[in-house]
């Protein structure tokens, strides 16, 4: 009876050894969510009168590390039209990604959404498209009176749902400059 029981383990773990392994599927394709470490914006007036404007946010180890290294308020000139450029790095990498072109060569699937404060005078509107959308890599920037508040830029990630609008998808970036128009 023992000899019996002892085969019966034997061979009960002979079988389990010889399971079929599942075959391995192909893993899903992810669109990895990339590094932005700094973003900088550079207005030029459209008449060419005032000098041209930079602000850039930097915050070198990411999000959840060391705080900003630079975070600068954007200072524009009041009753005045810029066209803006935004561009986006990855500078914890030498030399320094280019999530500009990123975004760019994924442009059906992102866009960039403006919202200054309601009390601040600025009204934006972005001026690149990527053939059916909008997405707001160059915008446009008008000026009222003097008025001091937020801007908040969000650059949204929307893979086969982007509409035109600040919905959908998820939040890439999200950043709230001050904004001072003089």
């Amino acid at each position: 009876m023992k000899a019996f029981i002892a085969l019966t383990i034997i061979a009960a773990a002979g079988l389990s050894a010889c399971k079929k392994d599942k075959p391995i599927e192909n893993p899903p394709v992810v669109n990895e969510e990339e590094l932005i470490t700094t973003c900088q914006l550079t207005f030029t007036d459209v008449n060419g009168v005032q000098p041209t404007v930079t602000a850039t946010f930097r915050d070198v180890d990411g999000p959840g590390g060391n705080a900003p290294e630079l975070f600068d308020t954007i200072r524009l000139q009041a009753n005045t039209t810029y066209n803006a450029v935004i561009s986006l790095l990855n500078e914890s990498v030498t030399p320094a990604e280019s999530i500009s072109d990123e975004v760019l060569e994924e442009a059906d699937e992102h866009l960039f959404c403006f919202t200054p404060a309601i009390t601040l005078n600025l009204a934006i509107t972005r001026t690149d498209s990527d053939g059916q959308f909008e997405i707001g890599l160059q915008s446009q920037w008008v000026t009222g009176i003097a008025s001091a508040r937020e801007t908040t830029i969000r650059l949204k990630h929307q893979p086969g749902v982007k509409d035109g609008t600040c919905e959908p998808g998820d939040t890439d970036l999200e950043l709230s400059f001050r904004t001072e128009i003089q």
